[in-house]
């Protein structure tokens, strides 16, 4: 099924997620379009997010799910230029923290646990083994999706940014975060700028995540090869190089084509979330 925008034009919107103009969805909902259309944004316009559209984001965010209602996530709304351009210098330098007028850290935070077992007087082991951190980090994950979807309802852009976790520890010195907690990402946030050379990135096929009662690693790649030859079209656009087997293989390459996050482990002991 496709719907048709406000000029009367019938866009496959699925086709330009898939980059593959015969894939249509037999489904649909405006919801499901509005998520089809989803881009990341690195240039925007210098006008600001409001603080109504900000409360929204956050109780879009709110409304993610999250394991045994511990909702162990905390965000960082950051609009100060010299903080957003110190935090610029710790996330590779990237131009469009600067740029974007609301720079949103997400926290994996189970500090607010341990303050609750201080007051309370109760033991709080279960933080230090590794599910712990990771319900963190996924109710963070959780959270900050919901918003993305949200403000770009509101007619806002957004990129994630994960170099946030190339220094974690001057993250959390900047960000005042206490211990037992850690950002884990980055949102930049604001109005796409149009004159962006940007469009949908086309995703890997459905055959290649969709798997039908068990795994099928050799039905899963088959369709690779004509996914890199759509990406590199996609790029080819764009002014960029390359597939994506091969981004694939260059970013896990080894240990350094972590840009530093090979050392999270001993970083996240040192934050007071340890992972037995």
């Amino acid at each position: 099924m496709t719907l048709t925008d406000s000029t009367s034009t019938t866009i496959n919107r699925a086709g330009i997620r898939y980059g593959d103009p015969d894939f249509v969805l037999g489904a649909t909902s405006p919801v499901i379009e509005h998520q089809l259309r989803h881009r990341s944004v690195r240039a925007f316009l210098p006008t600001p997010v409001t603080e109504e559209e900000l409360r929204a984001i956050v109780a879009a965010a709110s409304s993610a799910s999250t394991s045994s209602n511990l909702q162990a996530w905390s965000v960082i709304a950051v609009t100060d230029p010299e903080r957003k351009r110190r935090l610029s210098d710790l996330a590779a330098r990237q131009k469009f923290i600067i740029e974007a007028p609301l720079f949103l850290v997400w926290v994996a935070d189970l500090d607010r646990g341990h303050r609750l077992a201080e007051r309370d007087s109760k033991p709080l082991g279960a933080t230090a083994y590794l599910e712990s951190t990771l319900l963190g980090v996924i109710d963070a994950a959780l959270a900050a999706q919901n918003a993305v979807v949200a403000l770009e309802s509101l007619g806002l852009g957004s990129v994630f940014v994960g170099a946030v976790r190339d220094h974690p520890e001057e993250f959390a010195e900047e960000l005042g975060l206490p211990p037992h907690s850690v950002a884990v990402f980055g949102l930049a946030v604001g109005h796409p700028d149009p004159t962006e050379d940007a469009d949908v990135k086309p995703r890997l096929p459905q055959t290649a995540v969709l798997h039908r009662e068990t795994y099928d690693a050799g039905r899963a790649d088959a369709d690779l090869p004509a996914y890199d030859e759509r990406l590199a079209a996609y790029n080819r656009a764009h002014g960029l190089t390359g597939a994506w087997t091969e981004r694939v293989l260059a970013r896990l390459a080894g240990a350094a084509s972590l840009a530093g996050r090979d050392r999270l482990r001993d970083i996240l002991k040192r934050r007071d979330l340890p992972s037995r």
